[in-house]
């Protein structure tokens, strides 16, 4: 039988101060069941306390129901809004990030004239967020992950009635890409530099995807580790790439170390 303990008080704090301490503990605790997503945004509250500078989309209000949430694009001009079902049981790849919702909003501020009739895949989609939001505005879209993450993005196709432009398919970078899967005009990558074991396989899944120099990669990520740079490393040996200039929002999250690329395979 395990033994337990009880909590001690922090040092310098009366008994009173220590009993507060544990209750805040608690609520946060049940904030984080209700909403997953908590630490990753910004409310109305903390919008006003900081600067806008430090947001990295512009503040909007979230309808959270369970762990279903919905999310609007472009923020400051709504033109799609998506409902998504998040659970953080999947591991990281079952939540949204803040790469997902920077190029979501991109993709969206340039509307559906961009979109429109493409051929588009998402690599690494995790709940599928950047990949509906591309066939919400017109696209046709193949959002793709790991088998235990197609349950979740196929209920968020089906959550938001897209199932007659938004397939689901399994892809698993460094395999043979599968035949249903077709070579896109328009690649979508957000948050997928993490794992560094798995940087040569992404490059060469993209590398395959895209079969020359015609095929438009968009790629965001969020600096956080200097192994960052080795990713970057054998990138360079397949793609070149630039920033995304005409974002209204890239000043907002470069200073959250997160930066939107435009790549080109090299001849």
């Amino acid at each position: 039988m395990m033994a337990t303990t009880q909590p001690r008080s922090l040092p310098f704090e009366s008994p009173s101060e220590s009993v507060t301490s544990l209750n805040e503990i608690a609520l946060d605790e049940a904030l984080d069941i209700s909403d997953p997503l908590r630490h990753f945004r910004t409310d109305a509250s903390d919008f006003a306390r900081d600067d806008e500078d430090t947001v990295v989309v512009p503040s909007q209000p979230r309808s959270i129901l369970g762990e279903t949430i919905r999310l609007t694009f472009p923020v400051n001009s709504p033109l799609v809004s998506i409902s998504l079902k998040v659970d953080a049981s999947h591991g990281c790849g079952g939540i949204a990030w803040p790469a997902g919702e920077v190029l979501s909003n991109y993709i969206a501020f340039r509307g559906v004239e961009y979109l429109q009739g493409k051929k588009i895949v998402e690599v690494g989609s995790g709940t599928g967020l950047v990949g509906l939001v591309a066939g919400a505005l017109g696209g046709t879209v193949w959002i793709t992950d790991q088998a235990p993450l197609l349950g979740i993005m196929q209920q968020n196709v089906s959550l938001n009635n897209l199932q007659s432009c938004v397939s689901v398919r399994e892809l698993n970078w460094g395999e043979t890409l599968p035949s249903d899967i077709p070579l896109p005009e328009l690649i979508l990558a957000a948050d997928c530099v993490y794992f560094e074991p798995a940087f040569p396989l992404l490059v060469q899944t993209l590398s395959e995807m895209a079969v020359n120099g015609s095929t438009e990669i968009l790629f965001c990520y969020k600096k956080r580790r200097k192994a960052d740079k080795r990713f970057f490393t054998m990138l360079k040996k397949k793609f070149s790439w630039e920033e995304v200039e005409d974002d209204p929002n890239r000043e907002i999250y470069n200073r959250e170390a997160i930066s939107l690329l435009a790549l080109t395979k090299r001849p």
